[in-house]
């Protein structure tokens, strides 16, 4: 690319016109065009070159190129097979990088890190599509994926909403969930003008530290999702009528008595509920089943 900086709007103008490219409003394609942005990404993120770092959604390369001047190994991972011949072009002066084809949600990443990356822990970074960004997280964390932080630019209020705190209008499951498995915090604000096309809303970079050692100890992980998942999908009812109303088989008198054991009151809504009275509160349900 001569030495063009992809974030110039200029030259994300004529990679695109040269290829012929069109962008893909299904497969949530914005091209970030701001090289401040692009550049406290890589600082907030502390990558450096002895970081390994996998990428997803490249796009045509813009915050790639940065993450290959930093990182000692870039995977890129990419959807979209008519970007691969650009990605060709603008990251061939960088041999530190490879583009794998594929789908973030179906690829065995396990496989793929362990193959790159000769076991070494890795750094997410990305500019995610925002219609999976939750799914693509959430695998991340859920599977336990061999990664020690995840920088993303999502969504401003699923940022906010993964940050939340008991009592906050934004504290709901997905703020549990990412909380158990990591410590986020909001590194950066986006406006939508910094992007090509312009999206709808504005975006903001979260940073996921993800925990080395379990915050929480509970017995079932999966019951205590099931559980945060009830409490929260009748926000405005009681804790007593949204776990007994919720499909966890439980009676009313069986969830008061759970209630009790852990010294939680049933008039309590769920938003009000800490992660550790939910672990509690799971190991409660888990002796009433």
């Amino acid at each position: 690319m001569d030495d063009k900086r992809l974030y110039s709007p200029s030259v994300t103008k004529e990679v695109i016109q040269k290829y012929g490219f069109k962008f893909s409003k299904s497969l949530g394609q914005n091209f970030l065009i701001d090289g401040n942005i692009i550049d406290n990404i890589c600082i907030e993120s502390g990558i450096t070159d002895s970081d390994f770092v996998l990428e997803i959604g490249p796009g045509i390369g813009t915050l790639t190129q940065s993450l290959c001047e930093r990182a000692k190994k870039v995977i890129a991972i990419e959807l979209d097979r008519k970007l691969l011949p650009i990605l060709e072009e603008t990251l061939s002066s960088y041999d530190n990088v490879e583009v794998v084809h594929g789908d973030v949600l179906k690829i065995d990443l396990e496989s793929l890190l362990r193959e790159k990356f000769k076991g070494e822990k890795a750094s997410v970074v990305a500019n995610l599509p925002y219609y999976i960004t939750t799914p693509i997280i959430m695998r991340f964390l859920e599977e336990k994926i061999n990664v020690e932080k995840i920088v993303v630019m999502v969504q401003k209020e699923v940022a906010y909403r993964m940050k939340a705190n008991p009592g906050n209008k934004d504290y709901g499951a997905l703020s549990i969930a990412v909380q158990y498995y990591s410590d986020p915090e909001i590194i950066l604000n986006v406006p939508k003008n910094v992007f090509m096309p312009r999206p709808n809303v504005d975006s903001a970079v979260i940073m996921l530290n993800i925990h080395k050692e379990p915050r929480y100890s509970v017995s079932d992980e999966k019951l205590l999702f099931q559980i945060v998942k009830a409490a929260f999908g009748k926000r405005r009812k009681t804790l007593l009528n949204a776990l007994s109303s919720s499909g966890l088989g439980l009676t009313k008198d069986e969830v008061n008595k759970a209630l009790e054991r852990c010294g939680i009151d049933p008039k309590r809504r769920g938003e009000t509920l800490t992660i550790s009275e939910y672990v509690t509160l799971t190991e409660s349900i888990a002796q009433a089943k």
